[in-house]
């Protein structure tokens, strides 16, 4: 069930982390996994197709930079049709969350056997 909301939300997720600045693979898999306290991360599979897809959408663009150690780094950033993008899809996340707790109240927590 975590993977398929996972897979659901990592363009939310994604858009959100690079809305603070733009920010390598690695990078962005770290800061997911430091927000959630290890419950959310981005494995390769994951992370890789989500960016080339919101690449792909004009929401986040690339550029290389040199890294002090290692080789140069792909890093990504919001486009201005990314962060409307994002607060779009924040508004949607809210009311979605809201509308799924009111059901869940509704119910009071009983499970029928």
């Amino acid at each position: 069930m975590l993977r398929e909301l996972r897979k659901g939300t990592a363009s939310l997720l994604l858009l959100d982390l690079l809305a603070a600045r733009p920010m390598y693979g690695f990078e962005l898999a770290e800061a997911l996994r430091e927000r959630t306290n290890g419950v959310l991360t981005f494995k390769e599979g994951t992370l890789y197709p989500a960016l080339h897809r919101l690449e792909a959408e004009e929401l986040v663009e690339t550029f290389w930079q040199d890294s002090p150690r290692g080789p140069r780094r792909r890093y990504y950033r919001l486009t201005a049709r990314g962060r409307k993008a994002l607060a779009e899809r924040r508004e949607h996340w809210h009311t979605l969350v809201e509308a799924i707790n009111g059901a869940l109240d509704a119910g009071n927590g009983t499970v029928s056997p």
